[in-house]
């Protein structure tokens, strides 16, 4: 019997140790060690969800890119650059605008910092710390973009500047009805024509966007987005081509 106990309490050392190993080996900062990093380099931001307040955290993927990670702090009350405060959550992402981009859902209350990385030509691309803000500031969701449509298939989006304050960059997306995205540009002006890349600081359009066809409904989407990749902002509207 006092074998059996023995062993027993052996192997429960052991598994908690194991357990304590693989925590340690969730941390942004074991698993970046002695690898080749790119910091910035992975396109990402958050949002509440306008009718759930789940945290949506939104990010490019780019072509050949694998095991996309989510790291997250327990609070917002850490250093945002030190990659020991980076847990990995198991969360696995969604396809957004039919997987042109990547989406992650998250029902939490406490806002904290998040990291989205992924491995790419041998170097693990790391986005900048993202701050969730769903309790102190809630993303706002509305239609109040102005379309303007005198250049057949050339629609002009224009929108109010910094109507929430904290404005860093504008992102904007035009996809057709079936949710393809068509184009997807960053700019800092606060007005995009399509498609007319003069204005646009940032672009994840991966092929040449499409001419508009007269009469088809069309679907145009802003993320007005912070310093700290927090979206204050969400504008959705849908327009026929004119």
């Amino acid at each position: 019997m006092n074998k059996i106990i023995h062993i027993i309490i052996c192997f429960a050392l052991l598994l908690s140790c194991s357990e304590d190993n693989d925590d340690v080996l969730q941390t942004l900062a074991v698993y970046t060690q002695g690898q080749t990093i790119e910091m910035g380099a992975v396109i990402a931001c958050a949002a509440s969800d306008k009718d759930t307040g789940e945290v949506l955290t939104f990010y490019y993927p780019e072509l050949g890119a694998s095991n996309i990670r989510f790291y997250e702090t327990v609070n917002a009350d850490v250093d945002e650059s030190n990659f020991d405060n980076y847990t990995k959550n198991s969360l696995s992402p969604e396809p957004f605008f039919n997987g042109h981009l990547g989406k992650f859902i998250q029902n939490d209350l406490v806002e904290k910092w998040i990291i989205i990385t992924f491995e790419l030509d041998g170097e693990i691309k790391i986005s900048n710390p993202i701050r969730t803000k769903q309790v102190s500031k809630p993303t706002v969701w509305n239609d109040s973009v102005t379309i303007n449509q005198l250049l057949t298939g050339m629609p002009n989006f224009s929108w109010e500047d910094d109507s929430e304050g904290d404005n860093a960059i504008y992102f904007q997306v035009i996809s057709d009805d079936e949710n393809n995205l068509l184009s997807g540009t960053y700019t800092f002006e606060n007005n995009f024509l399509y498609y007319n890349t003069d204005n646009v600081v940032l672009n994840v359009t991966t092929n040449s966007p499409p001419d508009l066809i007269l009469n088809n409904k069309y679907n145009f989407t802003l993320m007005d987005v912070s310093l700290d990749n927090w979206v204050n902002l969400v504008i959705q509207k849908s327009f026929i081509a004119e």
